[in-house]
């Protein structure tokens, strides 16, 4: 039943894909690691110039300062989030007038099952968001990363590099459309046939820590950071 109703739930949500507003319908990203991180978040100062990373586990994993070597970087990545956990949160980050926001979201709702259009409108509406509630924030959207399909657990079976590609080439047109900047992080991390190299994952999906770097070196070398 809550398999139908999910289901249910997306197809409305993909319905209204180009409507001005869509009404966040999936809230399973409530789990305890999300309140408790978000708890975590929220009791933290503000500090001025904040350049925050927003995203999923990919982004939780990243020791940003030290890669980065800038002690005003925060990380605000939550494992398990999903496009929609973002939308419910990015209050939070805007709240401090960041300098800048790095944004990475989409595939832990592509392993959901949702469509890519309604991850891109999710994506607009934090577009918007942002405009709104800080528009001094420069945005940078990052593209959804390559998986190594070959090497991804079973639970991944819906994440295929070809719906990110086609996710990532319409997040591009979508930052173009809106005046918003948009990374390529695939030339630093996929090899010859666009997918995730094999040695730079642990499971298809989440990087090894060494990989962190090649990431903060493609940030620096389009000097965004």
């Amino acid at each position: 039943m809550k398999k139908l109703i999910y289901t249910f739930c997306l197809v409305v949500a993909a319905h209204f894909v180009n409507a001005q507003e869509t009404v966040a319908v999936d809230s399973g990203y409530l789990n305890s690691h999300y309140t408790q991180r978000l708890d975590f978040f929220r009791k933290m100062p503000n500090r001025k110039g904040e350049i925050a990373f927003v995203g999923n586990s990919i982004t939780e994993g990243g020791k940003w300062q030290e890669l980065l070597q800038k002690k005003n970087i925060i990380n605000r990545g939550i494992s398990g989030d999903v496009t929609y956990g973002i939308l419910g949160r990015l209050d939070e980050v805007l709240e401090s007038k960041p300098a800048k926001v790095f944004l990475l979201s989409g595939v832990n709702d592509m392993k959901r099952g949702t469509p890519n259009g309604v991850i891109l409108n999710n994506f607009k509406r934090m577009i918007m968001m942002v405009k709104t509630q800080s528009p001094k924030t420069i945005l940078y959207m990052q593209s959804v990363l390559p998986v190594n399909e070959a090497m991804l657990p079973e639970i991944y079976a819906q994440v295929k590099n070809s719906k990110i590609n086609d996710l990532n080439q319409k997040l591009e047109a979508l930052c173009k459309e809106m005046g918003v900047n948009y990374i390529n992080l695939h030339p630093a991390l996929s090899d010859e046939k666009g997918s995730l190299k094999k040695e730079l994952s642990i499971d298809g999906l989440h990087l090894r820590q060494t990989s962190y770097v090649l990431w903060a070196n493609e940030l620096k070398r389009l000097k965004v950071i």
